[in-house]
Parts: structure tokens; sequence; C-alpha cells
């Protein structure tokens, strides 16, 4: 399995392998916040069937109720290299030198914070290649990944909160085509949440304060009426 290599980082795919279904479900949901592609395996059977679809890493309980995570290791290196994290209880030493050996990547102690997840998990993905340091940008707007920060041009950073950074990012991935209201708030509210059109105009509204020289003549993010919401680089003949 070799990593896709893609500066914009459309879909970076995580594969989440824990038998707690509750954990499993808020990690995911962090992630697909963060910007994220996450697949869920609740036993050892079900992470192999997933890693058969090339996930560019994989987060990995070390107890599951078929097997053990290291068993999972192993079938996952006799396959090739794709980057593995282990998830390990606080203070189990023997079982993280044990993974380590097996080829793990790193590992993450439990309980864990998201955003010492996320910074582990790009570490890992910047070293095995599918995570480049390059800021995806349209025109001279750049998105910083790792501080969730927007920037037009030399004017000032702008701070993003989760929902706007997973906006611009698919946007920005998608720059100069024209994304539905249902594929927008699909992706950044995802399935278990009540996006609407509604939320999705004020989130909109939000973030082209922070993008645009003027919100109320927006030149980067475009409404299509009826349709959904295009971001592209603005015609430089327009001034």
């Amino acid at each position: 399995m070799t990593a896709r290599k893609d500066p914009l980082q459309p879909a970076v795919r995580v594969l989440v392998v824990d038998d707690d279904v509750q954990l499993a479900a808020t990690i995911a949901f962090g992630l697909r916040l963060a910007g994220f592609e996450v697949a869920v395996a609740h036993d050892g059977r079900a992470a192999l069937a997933a890693v058969e679809e090339q996930p560019d890493l994989v987060l990995l309980d070390v107890n599951l109720p078929d097997t053990d995570g290291f068993q999972v290791l192993r079938a996952i290196r006799s396959l090739g290299d794709t980057p593995v994290i282990m998830l390990t209880v606080r203070g189990d030493d023997d079982d993280v030198v044990r993974g380590l050996d097996l080829g793990a990547d790193d590992y993450v102690s439990k309980p864990f914070g998201p955003d010492t997840l996320v910074a582990r998990m790009r570490a890992v993905l910047r070293r095995s290649g599918a995570l480049t340091d390059a800021m995806p940008a349209v025109g001279d707007l750049r998105l910083d990944l790792d501080r969730r920060e927007v920037r037009r041009g030399d004017a000032r950073p702008q701070r993003l909160t989760p929902l706007e950074f997973r906006l611009l990012r698919y946007l920005m991935a998608n720059a100069s085509g024209v994304l539905t209201h249902d594929a927008l708030i699909e992706h950044v509210w995802g399935y278990a949440a009540a996006g609407d059109k509604v939320l999705l105009k004020q989130l909109v509204r939000r973030l082209r304060r922070k993008i645009e020289p003027d919100p109320a003549r927006p030149r980067y993010l475009q409404a299509v009426p009826g349709a959904g919401y295009v971001l592209s680089a603005p015609d430089p003949a327009e001034g």
C-alpha cells in the first residue's frame, strides 16, 4: 500500500479500530471536524476488511473482542506500510514496547485529548508522505492546516472555528467547483448532527468575515442560486 499525495489533502483517510463504540464514535466525529475522512471498525475482522480499502492511517486499539490489536498490526504489516498508531492504556509500557517492536509508527495513551491525537497523527502522516507541509491555496488565500488559520495575502491570519475550518478546507479542495448545499451540510456536520441550509448560510456569513475584503460583496466565496456555493480566486481585473 502506498500513501496518496495531494497538496490539498481533500481526503486523508483514517481507520479507527476500537471496540468501545461510544469512544470510537467520539474519535471519528472529532477527526471529521479536523478534516479527515473516517471509517470505523469495532473488531479485528472488520478492521482487516477495512484495511483492504487502503486507509492513509490506522488508529488501532490494543484490546479487541475477537483478537488483539497486535495480531491486527501483524496482518497490516504483512500487507504493506500503512501508518499505524496504537491506542494503549496509560502506563502500560509493555503494550507500547510490543507495538513498536511489531512496526507501529507511534502510540497514544488513553485518555487523550483531540488536539494531541491530531498532532500525533499529522506527524506520522508527514513522515509517511500522506500529508505535506504545503498550505492549500486559492488565489492569495492560504489555509494553515495545523494552526487552523486562514490568511489573505499579507493580511493578518484569522483563526477558524472547527466548523469554519472544515467548510473552508472542503471548499478549497474543490476550488472552482460548485458544491451543493446538501454536500456541504453532510461534510461539515456529518451524519449525526442537524445541519441545515439556515445553519450553512450562517456559517458561510461568518467565514466570509474572515476571508473577504468586503463580506457584503464577496469575491472568493460565491453563492450559486438554487445550487450551493463555489470558492474561487477573484478576477484580478475586478480590482
